[in-house]
């Protein structure tokens, strides 16, 4: 739906860029997953990825393992790294320590990301305004 319906109503709707360059993608909670799931598939429409409380690992509970998670599009982390301006991964102090370990495993396997800590919040508002404060100024540079 997002790339058959959504992307090329808001393109033709709207006074975009439609190139992947020009194209970001963010959520929170459920909608961050989804963000990873659905760009992390479809690297050719899309060069930002966040998700706000929502993504670490490779999904499903394995370890993470850059060849095999997200379809092994990690795989190659100097192709990735090309490809993907941002990887952001934000998430409030209070919520566990999942993503922090999902930022350095990605960081120890050579993919650039953004780890982004709201202090002093769980999955609420304010970690999500405070993560979007902080992914917004870094995009389309």
């Amino acid at each position: 739906v997002v790339v058959k319906d959504l992307i090329p109503m808001i393109d033709s709707t709207y006074r975009t860029i439609p190139e992947r360059e020009s194209r970001a993608m963010a959520g929170l909670s459920m909608g961050g997953m989804q963000t990873f799931q659905i760009g992390l598939k479809h690297l050719d429409l899309f060069a930002y990825l966040g998700g706000f409380s929502g993504g670490g690992g490779g999904f499903g509970g394995a370890p993470f393992d850059p060849k095999r998670a997200h379809g092994g599009v990690m795989a190659d982390a100097d192709a990735f790294n090309k490809k993907v301006k941002v990887l952001f991964l934000g998430i409030g102090s209070a919520e566990g320590s999942g993503t922090k370990t999902f930022s350095d495993e990605l960081t120890k396997a050579g993919i650039n990301n953004v780890y982004y800590e709201s202090p002093g919040t769980a999955h609420e508002w304010l970690t999500w305004r405070r993560c979007l404060n902080d992914f917004a100024p870094r995009l389309f540079r």
